[in-house]
């Protein structure tokens, strides 16, 4: 079982934590206008049925974000062979 903590201060929101926001687990990417009304963009996990970003304000954030105790994400990618990356000129 998962151990849910509540997040009560934006500062200490981190890009390698793992957040639950209704039941699916995000990972934290960056805010955006931290004067004025400050928006905090989260990104979905891989294999969470919500595949969108999520824009929350300050007041959502404190009543609807938990931090999941002991679960990281990883913040390195990795590129393959594989991968083709595609240029607009």
């Amino acid at each position: 079982m998962m151990q849910l903590n509540r997040v009560y201060d934006s500062t200490l929101l981190s890009r390698s934590k793992t957040y639950s926001i209704e039941g699916i687990l995000y990972r934290y990417l960056y805010c955006t206008d931290k004067i004025k009304a400050p928006k905090y963009v989260f990104s979905p996990l891989a294999g969470q049925r919500r595949t969108a970003d999520l824009e929350l304000n300050r007041l959502k954030l404190y009543t609807r974000v938990y931090e999941v105790q002991g679960m990281s994400t990883n913040r390195n990618t990795t590129v393959t062979s594989d991968a083709v990356q595609m240029s607009l000129f």
